[in-house]
């Protein structure tokens, strides 16, 4: 008897039978949860709005994958742990992601990877700056009703580049060549945009600009709305003080320590050093008004001072906002800012948004928007948990496994499509309520 699939070799027998494997299952998926995914896409309609940001040059009679349907598979893949375009080869037969992508097993199959790299070097300068405020415009239809205030954490991350790619440069902290992303949550988690960028620290008229593109944005949708940026020292620049002034945005950012700063704290350094006794560390804090000699105005200025066994450790933030004591400000409002760093690596770990590795900065940011449209796929399906559960605050690479890696066996008959899944699922509930919650997300 003729096989045309190899069997698994070194498998051991079971009872003294022997165990046969081979990958000839047929209609079989290893992604069946891609099928919840596809439901959070359409109620979002991410691929949709990225799409309609691009020029199709293809001719209209050749086309077999429109472009919202090869950035759904792509957002898909992503979300699934398919960061690799290559993967595309083999996933565009897979059952599950068909119809994820709004086709029948029996269908052609889905588009494979030279069209997705064709598609990742279409974008043109306008095109993205369009899906920029295309993901902005995602993020403001988010919300059920306008808020009244929204805070806007931004910081950065490094992306290690291997090759001669436009913008790369050589950072000396990380002591490689790459990029330095400047990208943007809200205090809730969500992602509102993404920016590639040179290695390097962004002057604050960078940083200006950046920052009236993005308000001017959110304020399409929603005029009166009142914006707090966070941010560390990369960020506080006399530029950016007086641009948030001028625009009613508030900021509280942090300050790089020099000696004018430490000259205001120094009697409080040594007296919180000479109180401190034990392993516990005691933290004192105080403000003061002063400005550099670049500085357009005197800014309020709050230190921490912090001693403990290794010293004494002192921290500087720069504020617009008044009426609330240095303490709660530094505590309750400016260290929250460190959440945005687990958001990035969520980001970035779970989902290979540093995957920045083609030739050109087009693609590269187009890139970052297709792993920031994954992103917003992950953070909605996580939304829809309980609000006190453990899935709530779960890792994007636990639900992908527990929720999405699920094997299914899809049978296709005339007038129904059949997706059995393993009767022993330990997550059988937790699916069953994602999909009863869907009609809770904002669309």
């Amino acid at each position: 008897m003729h096989e045309s699939t190899p069997e698994l070799p070194g498998l051991s027998p079971v009872a003294g039978k022997a165990i046969v494997a081979r990958f000839d299952g047929g209609s079989l998926s290893s992604d069946a949860g891609v099928l919840a995914l596809r439901e959070v896409e359409r109620r979002l309609g991410i691929a949709g709005r990225l799409a309609a940001c691009l020029d199709d040059p293809r001719r209209p009679e050749r086309i077999r994958h429109r472009l919202a349907e090869i950035i759904r598979f792509r957002l898909l893949m992503i979300a699934c742990g398919y960061e690799d375009g290559n993967d595309a080869d083999d996933l565009r037969r897979d059952a599950a992601f068909k119809l994820a992508s709004e086709r029948l097993p029996s269908d052609p199959d889905l588009c494979s990877q030279p069209t997705i790299s064709r598609l990742e070097n279409q974008p043109d300068v306008r095109a993205l700056l369009a899906m920029g405020r295309a993901l902005v415009e995602l993020y403001c239809q988010s919300f059920r009703q306008v808020p009244k205030r929204i805070v806007l954490d931004l910081d950065y991350t490094f992306d290690a580049v291997h090759g001669g790619q436009q913008l790369s440069l050589f950072h000396a902290h990380y002591d490689g060549y790459g990029f330095l992303p400047i990208v943007v949550f809200d205090g809730d988690g969500r992602l509102v945009t993404a920016i590639l960028r040179p290695a390097k620290r962004p002057s604050g008229h960078e940083i200006r600009a950046h920052l009236r593109r993005l308000v001017r944005a959110i304020r399409a949708h929603w005029p009166r709305v009142e914006i707090l940026i966070r941010g560390d020292s990369h960020y506080a620049g006399p530029e950016v003080f007086a641009w948030c002034r001028q625009n009613r945005v508030e900021f509280i950012l942090g300050l790089a320590t020099n000696p004018a700063l430490r000259a205001h704290v120094a009697g409080l350094e040594a007296a919180t050093r000479a109180g401190q006794a034990g392993p516990l560390k005691r933290r004192r804090y105080t403000e003061f008004w002063d400005a550099a000699r670049s500085w357009p105005r005197v800014e309020r200025i709050i230190a921490r001072v912090e001693a403990g066994a290794d010293g004494v450790d002192t921290r500087f933030i720069v504020t617009s906002l008044t009426g609330r004591s240095a303490k709660r400000l530094y505590d309750d409002l400016y260290c929250r800012r460190g959440q945005a760093e687990n958001h990035i690596k969520a980001w970035k770990n779970h989902l290979a948004a540093d995957r920045t590795s083609c030739s050109r900065a087009t693609a590269n940011q187009f890139r970052l928007f297709l792993h920031a449209g994954a992103y917003w796929l992950m953070w909605s399906l996580r939304q829809l948990m309980p609000r006190r559960s453990a899935w709530r605050v779960a890792q994007f690479d636990t639900i992908r496994l527990r929720l999405l890696k699920l094997a299914a066996r899809i049978v296709e008959l005339k007038t129904r499509l059949f997706v059995h899944l393993p009767t022993a699922c330990p997550e059988q509930a937790v699916l069953r309520l994602v999909l009863a919650r869907l009609p809770r997300l904002v669309t």
